[in-house]
């Protein structure tokens, strides 16, 4: 099946109403490699299915010591 630019933007679209429906929202970051090669590490140590886990993961522990 050819991905014809209308059928990768409904893909993109379903994705997003799928993320929407979760409670979550999709963004995009221009990040220097050596922050996505911390995301990876951080990622592969923990054992996190994605580098948006790994991204979850670093917010609550700055959310945490922001509070304490």
């Amino acid at each position: 099946m050819d991905a014809t630019p209308n059928t990768t933007i409904d893909k993109h679209r379903a994705y997003r109403r799928r993320l929407a429906a979760q409670g979550n929202h999709q963004i995009v970051v221009a990040l220097p490699r050596e922050i996505v090669a911390l995301l990876d590490e951080i990622q592969e140590r923990q054992g996190l299915p994605n580098r948006s886990q790994a991204v979850l993961q670093l917010i609550e522990q700055g959310r945490n010591a922001a509070q304490q």
